[in-house]
């Protein structure tokens, strides 16, 4: 077996409009019934997340607040991998009316046009801090916290490798988890930019199209789509 985990974004890759597909959720416990692993790597709070996610137990693992904590939802432990941000910093934004504004515990997001503000609020206090963007969301974590650190400190807890996982995912704070895994993947409805980066892309969008990314795994562990894609950028 190449590989053995997958790891997948929420928002816009295995949920469409924050919802877990029941067909998605059957293809997952599919996935893990065959020994597999999987793992949800999410720039979502949480507490949001659990909110509107009844199957979070579907996963072995989450990471989330893009790569700063991780969660197992068999035990409820939650595993902090970077500083909690600032009060002062989340007092001044809230202050400069950047709203809607969800904090977690070190992250903090809001939507365009606000990344003016927060740049502005970053540098004003000489914080080491970075700006990631999701799209039109706008995320705010300590420098050197993303999705690929954070899938690395989950892949050492499970005793997997990078090698052995395929990435899934469609908007620009993806890009480094698919690129640092052993398949990086796209969904029909991904970013441009992460469908030139990605070493398979799908065509079905969102859940559509990482049921068809598992039923690929489960059939021969991806060898006919990677032969296939490379058969395409050779020709």
């Amino acid at each position: 077996m190449r590989f053995r985990v997958l790891a997948a974004d929420y928002d816009g890759t295995v949920a469409s409009q924050g919802i877990l597909a029941p067909e998605t959720v059957e293809s997952l416990y599919r996935l893990r019934e065959s020994g597999r692993r999987a793992l949800l790597v999410t720039g979502r709070v949480l507490d949001e997340l659990l909110d509107i996610c009844d199957d979070v137990d579907v996963f072995d693992l989450a990471v989330v607040e893009n790569g700063a904590l991780i969660y197992n939802p068999a035990t409820g432990k939650q595993r902090l991998l970077a500083p909690t941000l600032p009060r002062r910093f989340i007092a001044a934004l809230q202050a400069h009316g950047v709203t809607p504004l969800s904090v977690g515990r070190a992250i903090c997001s809001t939507w365009e046009p606000y990344e003016s503000v927060v740049v502005r609020t970053i540098h004003e206090m000489e914080l080491d801090l970075q700006i990631v963007f999701n799209k039109h969301s706008v995320m705010v974590l300590p420098a050197s916290v993303n999705k690929a650190t954070g899938l690395i400190a989950a892949l050492d807890t499970l005793g997997e490798t990078a090698e052995a996982t395929v990435a899934v995912g469609d908007a620009e704070n993806d890009l480094v988890m698919l690129g640092m895994a052993g398949c990086g993947v796209a969904v029909g409805n991904a970013l441009a930019s992460v469908k030139q980066r990605a070493d398979l892309v799908m065509e079905g969008r969102a859940g559509e199209g990482v049921r068809e990314l598992i039923d690929q795994i489960l059939a021969d562990d991806l060898s006919s789509a990677l032969s296939r894609a490379s058969h395409r950028r050779a020709g």
